[in-house]
């Protein structure tokens, strides 16, 4: 028997469940069912991509989300060992390795399969909601398509307009019967060997660090400036003054916001330094001659391609790289330009830049911090899962684990992958 022959043979031994579809979530499930083996893939959102598909590029190659995830997309797609699920969420996990019971909870998108994204139901509806995607900094209609690239491709009903006319309007749209406003929740039970939270990060909350002035308009996190300059965000890529829409002349870059403070995050996010450097190009791509002030306390710049990066930035003469903490964010009230107040540690001078914006680069925390996850999971501290790698059976990965960047949470996943095939194999 050639190798070919035993690389094509298929393997039926278990299943594995995956919490999460976001780039760990989709790399593990793909890892493992490219192998062979069955994967249920459970998303809590409408659509699939976490946190990626929200960035305008990542490292290493900065890459917009597409480059990516519809890659991943289509070999779902192609892949009838991998079922996955939107919309829902794991109630209970229970067993022991080899033979786990897991119930998830399926919650209506009040859209059907016969959706062909015509874009009808929105045409019709005329209620509008926070757009979460864009961390509400603009609206949605409540028949709304999670985002240009979302997957699956179809429309969710909101179930603020339900029993409205609006709803009743989108319906009357719909010429394909695609809409249901009497779907219910769902209830479905399997059966796996090994499981693997991908449950990813969100954002530090910005208005629990009193000084850092998130509370003026023009003032925004590193994660709404990634929407800010995406195409298919909320002002269709153009960087400006949440405040009136104006240029940049001089912006400002607030790093360890929050982080590596006892007060709120006490650990690195890893990421922040480079997403900085990142959203510095974006800026400099719209405005050639903008002024750029990054406050940092230390700048991680994690691996060779990661320097090289750091390097090129600091060869911009228009990039001011000043190592110190910042104190303050003040903001004048007439013209609404933003001063960062910092003492600059190596000069020890105290430093005020006023610029037209600032953006706080806020820490990465796992969901999991204040959402207790089902069966016999634990957690450290700050919320990151802990992986019993020698009783196996749950694992974690990505930025449910630790702090990482893309790259780095594609590698772990894999790794994971392959110790949850262990799982099945060793029972």
């Amino acid at each position: 028997m050639t190798e070919e022959q035993r690389a094509e043979d298929p393997i039926k031994t278990g299943s594995i469940l995956v919490v999460g579809g976001g780039i760990s979530g989709l790399t593990a499930a793909l890892e493992a069912a490219e192998v062979g083996y069955e994967v249920f893939l459970v998303e809590k959102e409408p659509s699939l991509g976490g946190r990626v598909a929200q960035l305008r590029y990542y490292f290493p190659k900065l890459c917009p989300p597409t480059c990516g995830l519809e890659i991943n997309f289509r070999r779902i797609k192609e892949n009838p060992k991998i079922h996955y699920f939107t919309l829902a969420e794991v109630q209970s996990v229970s067993g022991s390795p080899g033979s786990y019971d897991v119930t998830v909870k399926l919650n209506p998108r009040y859209v059907n399969e016969k959706c062909t994204c015509c874009g009808e139901c929105e045409k019709a509806c005329m209620a509008k909601i926070p757009n979460a995607f864009n961390f509400d900094m603009d609206s949605t209609k409540g028949a709304y398509l999670p985002h240009e690239m979302a997957f699956p491709m179809r429309y969710v009903i909101s179930p603020k307009i339900l029993g409205t006319d609006d709803a009743k309007r989108c319906v009357e749209a719909c010429q394909y019967d695609a809409i249901d406003l009497e779907m219910q929740p769902k209830t479905m039970n399997l059966k796996v060997g090994a499981v693997i939270f991908a449950t990813g990060w969100k954002p530090y909350d910005a208005s629990k660090i009193d000084n850092l002035g998130f509370q003026y308009r023009n003032v925004v996190t590193n994660m709404m400036m990634e929407r800010l300059a995406a195409p298919n965000g909320p002002t269709s890529g153009k960087i400006s003054r949440p405040s009136d829409n104006m240029g940049i002349s001089r912006i400002a870059f607030v790093q360890c916001a929050g982080s590596r403070d006892e007060n709120h995050l006490p650990y690195c996010s890893y990421i922040c330094c480079m997403a900085s450097l990142k959203q510095a190009t974006y800026v400099r791509e719209q405005y050639p001659e903008a002024q750029i002030y990054i406050f940092y306390i230390d700048i991680r710049a994690p691996g060779q391609r990661y320097e090289k990066f750091y390097k090129k930035i600091k060869e911009d003469e228009n990039i001011f790289l000043i190592k110190g903490k910042v104190a303050e964010v003040q903001e004048d009230p007439s013209s609404r330009n933003i001063t960062v107040v910092a003492e600059n540690a190596v000069t020890g001078e105290k430093i005020q830049e006023t610029v037209d914006m600032a953006v706080l680069a806020t820490g990465m925390v796992p969901t999991t911090a204040d959402t207790k996850l089902p069966g016999d999971v634990r957690c450290d501290p700050d919320g990151f899962v802990v992986s019993d790698l020698a009783q196996g059976g749950v694992f974690a990965t990505g930025c449910a684990a630790k702090p990482l960047d893309v790259t780095s949470s594609n590698q772990h996943a894999t790794g994971v992958a392959l110790k949850a095939i262990q799982t099945l194999v060793s029972r």
